[in-house]
């Protein structure tokens, strides 16, 4: 439960729903997610750990600040990680496994046309999950995965030009993997963390997280 807790603050903090400066109240949090204040008491000390909020001594926990560079690490070391990927997975993926892929990508294409927030999360998961496999390299991709946690994945489905996107670069991605082109699937997937952080960038000025 505090895992779900913290992954629920996490994303508001990310988002910009929760700005810097703004105190995050145990007994309200509770209420709000409809669990008790043990669970959101633990989360907020995961995210101490993390950075993400301070303790103010006889004030309570207080969303910490995020600057710009901050976002440009997170898409850095995420994007560094996945490139590395992307070359080992070009030289293992399987046919069967690049067919896999273009299926996965065909449910993410029907997710977007109907706007259903929820399978498009899943359908993109699935679609990097079945493509991490394909590198042999589990441990590496479970750092990607630990990373992405600083992604909020609903800044990005809420978005139907997101959608769009990112299927057309997965269709690319697919016809790169079957040609065995190694600088082209690597290029493909920088792009994808750097339309991210585009996205994200532009979601907290919206929000007023530097103003």
């Amino acid at each position: 439960m505090s895992d779900e807790v913290a992954g629920h603050l996490r994303a508001a903090i990310m988002s910009g729903a929760l700005l810097p400066g703004t105190f995050i109240r145990l007994d309200e949090t509770a209420a709000q997610l409809g669990v008790s204040i043990t669970p959101v008491r633990e989360a907020l000390r995961t995210l101490r750990g993390e950075g993400m909020v301070l303790l103010e001594p006889h004030r309570g926990h207080v969303v910490a600040p995020l600057s710009r560079r901050d976002i440009e690490d997170i898409f850095w070391l995420q994007s560094t990680i996945a490139k590395e990927l992307a070359v080992a997975a070009t030289e293992r993926i399987t046919d069967d496994e690049i067919d896999m892929l273009s299926r996965l990508n065909d449910e993410l294409a029907a997710a977007v046309a109907t706007r259903d927030a929820e399978a498009i999360t899943a359908a993109e998961f699935a679609f990097h999950r079945c493509l991490n496999h394909a590198t042999g390299r589990i441990k590496l991709a479970w750092f990607l995965l630990h990373v992405a946690r600083y992604m909020p994945p609903l800044i990005y489905v809420s978005d139907p030009q997101w959608g769009v996107d990112a299927v057309e670069n997965h269709r690319q991605l697919i016809t790169a993997l079957r040609r065995r082109d190694v600088d082209e699937v690597v290029r493909l997937t920088g792009w994808q963390f750097d339309d991210g952080a585009r996205r994200l960038t532009a979601q907290l000025e919206k929000a007023g997280a530097w103003s």
